[in-house]
């Protein structure tokens, strides 16, 4: 039975949509229209991005009355038109471009766009991304600055490590972190300009002591000035990240200050530090209405994560890697590991797999119980072996063995009479000449 549902209730009144660019945006807003006939009224204007120009947008969308305004997230350039339209007082929706798919067949231009995003907008076709509020906001920048810093000296680590391997200076061979104490103490007199690997290897302290033979040989190379003039600059790069780095988490622990309970409770999850949860609350924020609720898990027996079906019924189906393998005894080691394995469940005898048989000869053993290709119970007697009939195809007839050729007649030199054969004159010894 056919009922009737009223629309308008779903279409938002006055929308607009914005199609960001670098240095300009169409803007397209659709409001109803003066009559009761139910038609809608349109308008889609060129801004420019520069702020007085977003003003300008802004005052045209208090003009109108507009109560929500969809963005598509293009690059970075959604940021100033997002944040300012927040900043006034506008329900600002940032909406992921795959989404808003084009349909195929329709020209793509600014303006089809802007009136595109525009209709799927006021009919609550599309569902905006989380944009966090301005104090994580702050603290997402200064996380993200840091990972990038991080990456940046580790880069330098790394060059410095090849210009060493290019003296032929093995000292990473020896230590495990080249940059530790010891380490710098020791590429600060390569700067200095000692080569002496013994007295190179006196710098050494803790536990690198112990070897202090190995470091004369990983010191004996060519360090020249080239490679100290190189050295220089890459450890001064990665002094100045250093310091860098303090000051950023100097500044992310005062961001972080009101949140300080969320990171505590974040710090007590195993594996989960306090600069991870720096980073978590950075990227998802503490409102967790915000994000989309987790999927769950299907209840029941069978259920396993990243199933998609109804739950298997107990005893008719397992998961390959929950199988027990065949044979008493719990413990197995890695030489006892079956071939099948993998198999499903119902391919699996449920008794000790026979031990392998004795192969046979050249031509291939019996298949044995505990193969692939085996039956799922044990076979009463050993299985016969494939003989030359067995791999043949029944249709196919047996090829005809090639007959061995009479020896090729050799030329003859020329005069002299033909050669007789010997068979013949033993046959028919009468015969004339």
């Amino acid at each position: 039975m056919l009922e009737e549902t009223n629309d308008r209730e779903e279409i938002i009144g006055r929308v607009a949509a914005l199609d960001i660019g670098k240095a300009e945006l169409v803007c397209c807003v659709r409001v109803p229209g003066s009559d009761r006939s139910g038609k809608r009224l349109q308008e889609v204007k060129t801004y420019s991005t520069m702020t007085r120009s977003l003003l300008v947008l802004v005052d045209r969308l208090r003009e109108l009355g507009v109560t929500r305004v969809v963005m598509e997230a293009t690059s970075d350039y959604w940021r100033s038109p997002f944040y300012l339209l927040e900043a006034q007082g506008f329900e600002v929706w940032l909406v992921n471009a795959r989404d808003v798919k084009h349909l195929p067949g329709r020209p793509k231009t600014d303006r089809l766009d802007a009136v595109w995003l525009c209709k799927l907008a006021e009919r609550q076709m599309l569902r905006p991304s989380f944009v966090p509020p301005p104090p994580i906001r702050r603290l997402r920048d200064l996380t993200r600055y840091r990972a990038d810093l991080v990456a940046t000296r580790t880069a330098e680590k790394q060059r410095v490590e090849k210009l060493l391997e290019d003296a032929q200076i093995k000292l990473s061979v020896v230590a495990s972190d080249i940059f530790g104490v010891s380490g710098r103490d020791m590429l600060a007199a390569l700067l200095a300009g000692e080569r002496d690997p013994k007295a190179l290897a006196q710098l050494a302290r803790g536990r690198m002591r112990a070897k202090l033979g190995v470091l004369q040989e990983a010191f004996t190379g060519h360090f020249s000035d080239h490679h100290g003039f190189l050295l220089a600059t890459m450890l001064g790069r990665i002094d100045q990240a250093t310091a860098d780095i303090a000051a950023v988490e100097a500044h992310i622990e005062t961001e972080i200050a009101p949140f300080q309970a969320a990171v505590d409770r974040l710090d007590e999850i195993t594996g989960v530090g306090r600069a991870a949860a720096h980073v978590i609350i950075a990227e998802i924020g503490v409102d967790m209405a915000a994000s989309p609720p987790l999927r769950t898990w299907p209840p029941g027996p069978g259920s396993r994560p990243g199933s998609t079906s109804q739950p298997a019924r107990q005893g008719q189906e397992r998961h390959r890697a929950r199988q027990p393998l065949p044979g008493p005894g719990a413990r197995r080691g890695r030489g006892d590991r079956r071939a099948d394995r993998h198999l499903p469940w119902g391919a699996l005898p449920a008794h000790r797999a026979a031990p392998r048989q004795e192969e046979g000869d050249r031509r291939g053993g019996p298949v044995h119980p505990g193969h692939r290709l085996a039956a799922a119970g044990r076979p009463r007697r050993p299985l016969p072996r494939p003989g030359l009939g067995l791999l043949r195809h029944p249709r196919q007839r047996r090829p005809r063995q090639a007959q061995p050729h009479p020896p090729a007649r050799g030329p003859r030199l020329q005069g002299h009479p033909p050669t007789r054969r010997l068979t013949d004159t033993a046959a028919n010894p009468t015969s004339p000449r």
